[in-house]
Parts: C-alpha cells; structure tokens; sequence
C-alpha cells in the first residue's frame, strides 16, 4: 500500500469512528473485483469480506431488534430487517459515509460512474462490516453498524407499519410457503349509495378472518387484518 492510499484511509477512519489494527483489512474491503481484474492484477478484492460483512449485519440488526422492540412478533421483526440491511438502505448509509470516494475500482468502472452504483456502494459497506469484524470483534462490528442502523431501523419499522395487511398476509404467505390467498365475497347489504361488503380471506382450502367495509377492497383490508390476527403475525 502506497503512502497516498494509506493516507486516505488513515483519514477515512475518523468518519467512521474506528482505527484498524490493521490497515489493509480496509484497504481490501474498499477494492472492487474491477480494480483486480483491471489496473490491480493480483491484488485482493472485497468479496470474501462482503460475504461475511453480510452475515455480520444480519447477525446485528437481529439482535438489536429483539433487545430493542420486545413488543414485535417474528413476522414484523423479519420485515423490518429485510428493510433495513436491502440494498438501497446500505446505499444511502454507504453514501452517507463518503464510502464511494475510497473505494478502488476499474478505470471503465470509473468511467461508467461505479462510485455512485447502488450494488458496489452496499457491497463495499458489508465488506467494511466485514474488515472491523476480523479487525475488532463482532463489539466493535456492532459499534460501528449501530450508527447508521438505528435510524434505518426506525424508518424501517414506520414503513412495515403503514403496510396494508393484504401485503403483510402476502408475503407471510410467500415466506412461509402457504399456498394462495383469495378473498371471497360473502355478502353486502344496505342501499346502493351505503352499501357494506363482507370479504372472507381464504388460505389454501383453510377459511381464515372475515371482514367488512364499505367497499370490497376495504372489507378485503379487514379480512386480511383478521388472518394476520389468527395466524399470530399481529401483535
């Protein structure tokens, strides 16, 4: 490692809180494949580190959503997680940390403007989870996804909450292999203007929640509701 890039990185540690012991474990985790296979033949790219970085966050996000929000069943906490370590949400957390201007890529990656590409940005941040785990311990891992997780986790969890149930029931269903999801007219009643619909939810063959509404879409909403209740995926 030249004295230049081991300056950039030295001086990147202050922005995210953690001193490496040893400084190429960063160094390998902000090198893309593309650097590798281009100007820095027969270096090490960051792949092995983004496969166990990965590990790492999910490993973390678990255990601070079950220490943090005992009121939250399995289903809700799976959702919210899925939110909070996807793509887009280590981009911006990436993005949020200068991590692009670090990262060592190809000069055609470079050109095709990689330093700003969803997929290398929340790749290169596993990677990092990844270096500071091998460097520090899964505590000094921890420390340092804490501080772009939190938030995440809270706007995770504010939009798993404003989710129509017939998007939970859906993906409980998909996620726990199910079968299909029908909503079944039962009834209306009253006069054309102020009608009220009954909607039963049926799961495979099983008759689960039914619900009403003024219309068949809120009925459906209902229903849904009252099969996310029985099934134990609403707290």
């Amino acid at each position: 490692m030249d004295y230049e890039r081991r300056a950039k990185l030295e001086a990147w540690q202050q922005t995210i809180a953690y001193s490496f012991h040893d400084l190429t474990l960063l160094d390998t985790a902000l090198t893309h494949t593309s650097y590798v296979k281009g100007e820095g033949k027969g270096g090490v790219h960051n792949e092995r580190m983004e496969f166990l970085g990965d590990a790492v966050l999910e490993l973390s996000v678990s255990r601070y959503l079950y220490s943090n929000y005992p009121q939250q069943n399995e289903g809700v906490m799976t959702r919210i997680r899925a939110l909070t370590v996807c793509e887009d949400a280590l981009f911006q957390a990436a993005r949020k940390l200068e991590l692009g201007s670090r990262l060592r890529i190809s000069r055609g990656e470079e050109r095709s403007g990689g330093r700003e590409k969803p997929s290398i940005l929340s790749d290169a941040l596993e990677a990092v989870i990844g270096a500071i785990y091998l460097d520090g311990g899964i505590e000094a891992a921890d420390a340092f996804i804490l501080r772009f997780i939190a938030p995440a986790v809270q706007e995770a969890e504010a939009r798993v909450n404003t989710k129509d149930y017939k998007t939970q029931l859906q993906e409980y269903v998909q996620r726990e292999h199910r079968g299909g999801v029908e909503y079944v007219l039962q009834g209306e009643s009253g006069p054309a203007h102020k009608k009220t619909f009954v909607m039963q939810c049926v799961l495979g063959n099983e008759a689960l929640g039914a619900g009403e509404g003024a219309s068949k879409q809120e009925a459906g909403q209902a229903a849904a509701k009252a099969a996310l209740l029985q099934l134990g995926q609403l707290s």
